[in-house]
């Protein structure tokens, strides 16, 4: 059984990675960190993942290309401007990595290359490469929580985590940072996750890893129903933990799979609770169902409810609405087994069993929604199977960043 402990730092915790963020100028307000670099000393095994929008940013399709063989060594990030649906938008995602080649001296073709912010307005690449010499110089073990401050947008909160566990006598890490906000609804991952670990193991297991853990991590959260067109999540593994490699999938494999889901899970809470105007994290459990799948949709669908989500900035304990949200999932479901709580750290109310209201205090059912962080429970009754989501309320501030976002 593996035990692991979260522990402080992000992408610099495990073994050889350095990494930087600074203001470079891409964006206007000067206080904004806006290009940020993670380095390894050596080359990494790298898996990613990508969004599933047809429109896709031109450094994701930069990236895929760089990660065909299975490696990379280094992560340059800007964040005030997506590169995407721009005529030169991918000679320009080439040049961010032929930058780093110059100034890190790690070859371009070993560069993820990625962007956050407007889109279909062009970048200018100008002061990226003005600011490379200052951000490669500045490259650092303290660094991460510099990386991560140059990759949010509307983000109110930096996004990192790390876990130290062991395999086979070696201590290990796994360390990540993350941006997301708003354009939140993802297919594939999310809006933009990068991790670092010292782990060693293949290419190939490093990308099952990732592409299973995501089907029950960043798949399952929802700020607001739109799919990012850049949205990617990327994993660099240098292997200087010296374990024995993970070839297989053997107990080292389970056992750095279930760390990778505590970074993951983490950075999904984070994000989620994160989402633009929110004023609190949900968390939907969906239990008793008959398949996974239906489990994950039927939370997926919850969580995604505008009215629920504005039920839950009211604190409104509007059960109807979980039941109208699990009714158009699309599921096979006997609605006459469904019961729903809420619960916070204020405690737990039943508000419905078997698919039909029961007596319960408004006065209570307040109190626990006016909480952080709201778990909506609900049960099938129906088999054995569970699923969670997660999301946030639906607020008037959503709507006030997202109608001058440009401007």
């Amino acid at each position: 059984m593996i035990t692991y402990k979260y522990i402080g730092g992000g992408v610099t915790a495990p073994k050889g990675f350095r990494a930087n963020g600074i203001h470079a100028g891409i964006r206007k307000n000067k206080l904004k960190k806006d290009l940020a670099l993670i380095v390894s000393d050596v080359k990494c095994a790298s898996a990613a993942v990508y969004t599933q929008n047809l429109v896709k940013g031109a450094p994701l399709i930069v990236t895929k290309k760089h990660l065909a063989d299975g490696y990379a060594q280094a992560v340059i990030c800007n964040s005030g401007n997506a590169n995407t649906c721009n005529a030169n938008g991918v000679e320009v995602a080439i040049e961010m990595s032929e930058l780093v080649e110059k100034y890190a001296g790690i070859s371009k073709n070993d560069v993820i290359v990625a962007s956050t912010g407007v889109i279909g307005q062009p970048l200018d690449v100008t002061p990226i490469a003005n600011g490379m010499e200052s951000l490669v110089n500045g490259l650092s073990l303290d660094g991460g929580r510099d990386a991560a401050q140059a990759i949010m947008t509307t983000d109110t909160m930096l996004k990192e985590v790390c876990v130290e566990f062991e395999l086979g006598g070696k201590t290990c890490r796994i360390g990540g940072i993350a941006k997301g906000s708003g354009m939140i609804h993802p297919n594939m991952a999310t809006m933009l996750v990068f991790v670092t670990t010292d782990v060693s193991i293949t290419p190939q297991m490093l990308q099952k890893v990732v592409s299973t853990d995501v089907v029950d991590s960043f798949n399952m959260i929802s700020v607001d129903g739109d799919t990012s067109t850049n949205d990617m999540l990327c994993v660099m593994a240098s292997g200087l933990a010296e374990n024995a490699i993970i070839d297989t999938e053997n107990d080292d494999y389970k056992a750095f799979a279930k760390a990778f889901n505590a970074v993951t899970v983490a950075l999904c809470r984070k994000i989620a609770g994160d989402g633009e105007g929110a004023t609190k994290l949900l968390e939907c459990t969906v239990s008793g169902a008959e398949t996974k799948d239906i489990a994950r949709k039927v939370a997926k669908s919850v969580i995604t409810s505008s009215l629920l989500k504005a039920a839950m900035f009211g604190a409104d304990a509007n059960w109807g609405r979980v039941l109208c949200a699990i009714g158009y999932s699309g599921q096979d479901i006997d609605v006459d087994k469904i019961d729903v709580s809420f619960k916070s750290s204020q405690g737990i109310i039943s508000v419905c069993e078997n698919g039909r209201g029961i007596d319960f205090s408004e006065e209570v059912a307040k109190k626990i929604l006016l909480e952080n962080e709201v778990i909506i429970n609900v049960n099938l009754n129906s088999g054995s199977q569970k699923a969670t989501a997660w999301g946030c309320d639906l607020t008037y501030e959503y709507v006030k960043i997202n109608g001058d976002y440009r401007t």
